[in-house]
């Protein structure tokens, strides 16, 4: 029989939770030894149940992750059953098609917790590392037409068995990547945050117990379902439809389409991607576990953004996309590029429900997750370095405000590098870096705008790869308001021209006198462009009626 739980006992139970997600989080922050997680914070921490169901993810994890996480657990209890995980055992995997991952640069970690002998738990997390070897740097950019090309592939495995090492995996693991000391770093730093994940959970349970620690990870659950059940019924009941096409995949397909149905019947809601485009031969191909976790996330953001991630959100989501097809590809379908895909997800999520959901709806943000990776041998320690960066680029315009400039959008909330990182740990030199005026869409609220920045190699040839969306077709505007900027890239020579490159550049040499232009897009307006000009004459008004009334009531009240 289950202890019973009043409100205010779960509600700590819960924090406490929260906050074991939140340190371990940081530690990794803190830890890491790639500016991907320790500068831009390119990783998720999380705690799972016995079986696998995910309970509190940290505050700041990243929204995509979700699936992630959860698509390890499932893989890792049919794998190896509860008979096969030890104390001391921990997991990784990375693996898109066979581990639940959603692309092969986010490692998955998973340490299982027990109390005398019972498996209670499992503390996880994951970390975008900045290659996992394969055909280019960085292991994300175009010109890829299978996984295998996309680096190494790790099922789920145990890293450690029993609390020993399994060393001549984790040589395998390290000789098959760029850079294998800053991997080692990056490895080093998840460990540490699972033990220090283990330590806090184990202190929860001596203060409480197993039992009620078991009812709080129902409780949790259950009340994250109804809230959002409750939010799914304020939308009526009918169908919504929205498309919207993919720019290319970087080997010939272009325009590719994302169909969606969603069908809202009480308190359920059907997405249907029928319809959709194959999987192609580019890497911007997405398991079915990503898209459910892009559903998920609007859903979450459109209705109750204040609900907690984890399974109950997944729970209300009743997601489909036919096997094969670029939301739900089969292997050897190459997935790197999955952040794009997953963006324009959103988007077409958002557009179907927009009028239905007015007030929660946003004109189509940035839209991409445009990548940048400079690799190279220092010219003054030489060593080989690569940096590895996905910028952001607009928020769409809102009912209320206008959208946000230069961020990262939705399913990747990660931080632009600053420039005082970048020129300190490589040898590359930041020649500009702003935002890019008018790229927001007009509107009531306009849409945000998006970077440039300039980029070059110091006194040595290095190697550019890429990756962008939106470049082709721009960001769409809502209710009225008008589209974003597209995005592109570009290569400025000695003599200071620029020559425009594709949206997936591979392999670019660059000479020491070279520089990449890197512009992301902007995002579309909210509404008519004329309804702010009368806004704003309204908003003068009275802040001259208020200036002159606070005038004339301080003059009386002084005389």
């Amino acid at each position: 029989m289950s202890p019973k739980l009043d409100p205010i006992t779960l509600e700590i139970l819960f924090n406490g939770l929260r906050s074991i997600t939140d340190e371990t989080y940081i530690a990794l922050t803190r830890s890491a030894y790639s500016t991907n997680i320790k500068e831009r914070r390119d990783h998720s921490t999380a705690i799972c149940d016995a079986d696998g169901v995910l309970i509190v993810q940290a505050e700041n994890s990243l929204p995509i992750h979700l699936a992630s996480m959860i698509g390890l657990m499932d893989s890792l209890l049919k794998k190896f059953g509860r008979e096969d995980i030890h104390e001391g055992d921990l997991f990784v995997a990375n693996d898109p098609h066979v581990a639940g991952g959603t692309h092969l640069p986010d490692i998955n970690l998973a340490l299982p917790i027990f109390e005398d002998g019972e498996l209670v738990a499992f503390v996880c997390n994951i970390a975008h590392h900045a290659d996992v070897g394969g055909m280019v740097p960085g292991s994300m950019a175009g010109g890829m037409s299978e996984i295998y090309q996309e680096g190494l592939r790790i099922p789920v495995v145990k890293l450690f068995r029993r609390g020993e090492i399994q060393q001549d995996l984790f040589d395998l693991m390290l000789l098959n990547v760029r850079l294998p000391e800053e991997r080692l770093g990056d490895y080093y730093a998840q460990i540490a945050a699972c033990r220090l994940g283990e330590r806090r959970l184990r202190e929860m349970i001596g203060k409480y117990s197993i039992d009620l620690l078991r009812t709080t990870f129902s409780e949790i659950v259950t009340r994250t379902e109804q809230r959002m059940r409750d939010g799914v019924r304020t939308i009526p009941d009918g169908v919504y439809e929205f498309e919207d096409v993919m720019d290319d995949d970087g080997l010939g397909a272009v325009d590719i389409p994302i169909r969606l149905r969603i069908e809202i019947k009480g308190d359920r809601m059907h997405a249907d991607f029928s319809g959709t485009s194959p999987q192609v031969q580019g890497n911007i191909n997405v398991t079915m576990n990503a898209t459910q976790a892009a559903v998920a996330y609007c859903l979450k953001g459109m209705l109750d953004p204040e609900i907690p991630n984890n399974q109950g959100v997944l729970n209300v989501c009743e997601t489909s996309a036919p096997e094969g097809c670029l939301l739900n590809c089969v292997a050897p379908a190459p997935v790197a590029a999955r952040a794009h895909t997953s963006q324009r997800i959103v988007d077409v999520v958002i557009g179907a429900l927009a009028n239905a959901l007015p007030d929660a709806a946003v004109g189509a943000a940035n839209g991409a997750n445009t990548t940048a990776v400079f690799s190279g041998v220092d010219p003054s320690t030489g060593r080989g370095y690569l940096y590895l960066e996905t910028l952001g680029g607009g928020f769409g315009g809102r009912n209320d405000r206008d959208g946000t400039d230069g961020i990262q959008v939705h399913i990747t909330n990660t931080s632009n590098l600053p420039i005082e990182v970048i020129e300190t740990e490589y040898p590359l030199r930041v020649e500009s870096y702003g935002l890019i005026e008018d790229s927001g869409g007009a509107g009531q609220y306009r849409g945000g705008m998006g970077i440039r920045r300039v980029i070059g190699p110091v006194g040595h040839e290095c190697v550019f790869n890429g990756a962008g969306e939106r470049f082709r077709h721009q960001p769409w505007g809502i209710f009225g308001g008008k589209p974003g900027g597209s995005g592109r890239f570009a290569r400025i020579g000695a003599n200071g021209n620029e020559e425009s490159l594709e949206n997936k550049p591979a392999g670019i040499t660059l000479r020491a006198t070279d520089k990449i232009v890197v512009e992301t897009p902007g995002a579309g307006g909210y509404g008519e462009a004329s309804k702010r000009d009368r806004e704003a004459i309204a908003a003068d008004q009275a802040s001259e009626k208020f200036s002159s009334a606070f005038v004339r009531t301080h003059y009386e009240t002084e005389n």
